[in-house]
């Protein structure tokens, strides 16, 4: 789904190195976690992977569903079936969400779906996510709160079935009920398709009680230096993102 090798991404602007050698490896169905604190790149890996114009590879090698993303467009990348879960979605004046989503899905699949399909689809994720159906017909994200517009993410994702999904800081904004009932969705949907990859970015471990990796990666300074299970979510938990020697020994590449 996702290869990068030795990849060094610098902004546009500062011409400052954010991710330093970086390599990571997702295939079919696998479920990734980065952990590290802030500055170390998390958030700039969801933004590279997506093509943000702000950014620039200037060493490495990055495929995504075997083809060079430096050949590939933002666009092309969600139609190819990648999806972002934004960490702080914003609002969008004088788009409504279902209009927005239904766009979204022609862009997909090129074929108009029947509106009252269409309809009743939407209407039955808004349940799952306990959102109220009025926000289908008001401007993206407008007089949500933080957990209402993670959860109008997770519509969007719902409605779009991608195969690769990248979550920015999901349980940013969700209080312990709201993330409980959001994983509870996600771990269906991943049921139901399990070939399904996952990169989850996150500051803390208590996302991955519920969304379990099979994979967890620490990242200092734009690199990852360790890789492990669930475990090593754990120890970070309790000791920090200090590197040590041990941490060294075990460095992923």
């Amino acid at each position: 789904m996702l290869e990068m090798k030795h990849v060094t991404v610098e902004t546009v602007d500062i011409k400052k190195p954010i991710l330093k050698d970086f390599s990571l490896s997702i295939q079919e169905g696998e479920i990734h976690a980065i952990m590290g604190p802030n500055g170390a790149g998390k958030s700039t890996l969801s933004k590279v992977i997506f093509k943000n114009p702000n950014y620039e590879i200037k060493q490495g090698e990055i495929t995504l569903f075997d083809q060079d993303l430096k050949a590939l467009q933002t666009e092309q990348i969600a139609r190819m079936g990648a999806f972002l879960v934004l960490q702080d979605p914003p609002v969008i004046e004088g788009v409504s969400t279902s209009d927005f989503m239904r766009e979204a899905l022609y862009e997909k699949t090129k074929e108009r779906v029947n509106l009252y399909s269409f309809v009743k689809e939407i209407e039955k994720d808004c349940q799952k996510l306990s959102l109220k159906e009025e926000l289908l017909h008001q401007s993206i994200n407008q007089g949500l709160s933080g957990g209402e517009r993670k959860k109008n993410e997770l519509l969007q994702l719902l409605l779009l079935k991608p195969k690769l999904i990248v979550l920015d800081e999901l349980d940013s904004g969700l209080d312990v009920d709201s993330l409980k009932q959001v994983c509870k969705v996600f771990n269906d949907y991943l049921k139901e398709y399990p070939s399904t990859s996952v990169l989850i970015i996150t500051h803390y471990s208590r996302i991955l009680e519920y969304i379990h990796p099979d994979f967890v990666h620490k990242m200092v300074d734009g690199k990852i230096v360790q890789t492990g299970t669930i475990h090593l979510a754990k120890e970070i938990e309790k000791e920090g993102y200090q590197i040590n020697e041990h941490t060294k020994e075990q460095s992923h590449e």
